[in-house]
């Protein structure tokens, strides 16, 4: 290699090196805030990028929670690996549903939520989609594994209020009406106002209140 030339190439090597470094941070960082199983947000940065969300959008921003159906009994019958395979499979879908305008999280056990950016003309054909893609079975070993997922859905408009605390509250309210049905409920003003016990719904397992099994 002609001496002129040495020079450059280990500048240009010795600027790769911590760009190099930085990518890989970066994408380590990014990976401490998704949850492994799922692909999906951990809760805090879900959060945090749907009341961004709803901050830049909030005429078009539609909230979601999504509970699994009957996951205790599906563990049960066919083993934790099949349960695994299903939470993956939601939270996949509800990625999937979301887009790259929007955003998706798994807020603990087969608790899930996604912001999605929708004109509002199109939210009840994109909401009745997601009930679709939310029932479709899951293929598991050389079978398919049967999925039942309860959701609730609210906008700022049907709900009357736009920070996100209220949404998520009046959205978990329409998901328990709507529980075991097979149909999204969007939430209105009437959701928001259900009780709380210690941050979640009044009667929501979990809470002091006795509620409906999940």
């Amino acid at each position: 290699m002609p001496a002129a030339v040495l020079p450059r190439t280990l500048h240009i090597t010795a600027l790769a090196v911590p760009l190099a470094g930085c990518v890989v941070l970066h994408h380590r960082l990014t990976q401490a805030h998704r949850d492994p199983l799922t692909g999906c947000w951990r809760r805090e940065t879900f959060t945090t990028r749907a009341q961004r969300l709803l901050d830049r959008h909030p005429d078009e921003t539609v909230l979601v929670l999504a509970d699994a159906d009957h996951f205790k009994q599906l563990n049960d019958v066919h083993g934790h690996a099949a349960g695994d395979t299903a939470l993956a499979a939601i939270g996949r879908r509800l990625t999937e549903w979301a887009g790259p305008r929007g955003t998706a999280g798994r807020l603990g056990g087969d608790e899930f939520a996604a912001a999605a950016r929708i004109e509002p003309r199109h939210q009840a054909l994109r909401l009745e989609h997601l009930a679709q893609l939310m029932h479709r079975p899951v293929p598991y070993a050389d079978g398919t594994l049967p999925l039942a997922v309860s959701l609730g859905a609210a906008t700022p408009h049907a709900v009357g209020h736009r920070d996100l605390p209220t949404l998520m509250r009046a959205a978990d309210a329409a998901m328990y009406q709507g529980k075991h049905t097979g149909v999204v409920v969007v939430a209105t003003a009437d959701h928001a106002a259900v009780p709380s016990v210690n941050g979640r719904r009044k009667g929501r397992p979990g809470t002091a209140v006795p509620g409906r099994a999940a």
